[in-house]
């Protein structure tokens, strides 16, 4: 019986290590990550004969591995300051469940295996823009968290780099439509963080992350990396049809969608509340695999 009991035991720990694990890697964060390179990818496909589904496949899972241990690593470098907010304190680093030195080698071996196989199973620029994203995702934007609120706008360059990964994929180059996918993912950015940024503003306050400013400053920053963003989003979206990839259908129905996101934003800033940036949040989940969708649809050649 002793034998047995230790035995279910230790199933019960490996399963709770791996449930550990699996959490630091950001699994939700990376469900989008994958979304967006998918669209990068097909997008930059001509044609749907000969789709190069084994290609897709390779780049989805070395995005993975970076995307993987980029979450990780930012884990270990905010450990301290997770467990302070009462957001992240539950998170395995920053609860104790995972000795530190433990995950800074699983976040390196992710890292690094994922931007060889990138480099290997699909291209070297693919590979290099992975690499580019997570050099300044953890020395660029993790340490301006604490010293500016600009660390949204830093954050928001490696943050829309999936497209072009997925793009560079599929092509070997970047052409400019794969900017402007570039472009869509970055100004979508700062009206999904500002509304975090505000459901969660005393946490940031208690671990002292300066995401948002203290005292008038702070209405006014939320309110243009809120609703310029949005409007941006508008004029952005129809670029696609500018240069000949999409068609009316496309145009109507992003617009729709577009004009529906600025309005939750401009009522976040009229009314700052956890409601109205919960809203928000989830208008902003909606929207980026919506337009993404929506062009791999309906491109026209």
């Amino acid at each position: 019986m002793q034998t047995e009991a230790l035995a279910v035991r230790g199933r019960l720990w490996r399963s709770s290590a791996l449930a550990d694990y699996w959490a630091l890697t950001k699994p939700d964060v990376n469900l989008l990550i994958l979304i967006t390179t998918a669209a990068g990818f097909c997008l930059a496909h001509s044609g749907l004969l000969g789709f190069p589904v084994l290609l897709l496949v390779h780049t989805l899972a070395g995005t993975l591995l970076v995307a993987s241990g980029t979450a990780t690593l930012n884990q270990y470098v905010e450990r301290r300051f997770d467990a302070q907010m009462r957001r992240t304190k539950h998170r395995p680093l920053a609860a104790g469940k995972i000795e530190p030195s433990r995950a800074l080698w699983f976040g390196i071996t992710l890292s690094v295996s994922g931007a060889i196989y990138l480099a290997a199973a699909v291209n070297l620029l693919a590979s290099l823009l992975a690499v580019l994203t997570l050099l300044s995702y953890l020395l660029l934007y993790t340490p301006l968290k604490r010293k500016t609120p600009l660390c949204t706008l830093a954050g928001a360059f490696p943050g829309a780099a999936p497209p072009l990964i997925g793009w560079a994929a599929a092509s070997g180059t970047l052409s400019l439509e794969a900017w402007v996918l570039y472009g869509l993912v970055f100004l979508w950015q700062f009206p999904h963080f500002m509304a975090i940024a505000w459901m969660y503003r005393e946490d940031y306050e208690r671990a002292r992350y300066m995401v948002l400013p203290r005292g008038q400053g702070r209405n006014s920053l939320i309110a243009w990396q809120t609703i310029l963003p949005c409007v941006g989003l508008i004029a952005m979206s129809f670029a696609p049809i500018l240069l000949g990839r999409q068609g009316l259908f496309y145009a109507a129905a992003t617009f729709v969608f577009s004009i529906c996101f600025l309005h939750f934003g401009i009522q976040l800033i009229l009314h700052k509340t956890n409601a109205a940036a919960r809203r928000l949040l989830l208008a902003s989940i909606v929207y980026l695999p919506v337009v993404f969708l929506l062009m791999v649809l309906t491109r026209t050649h």
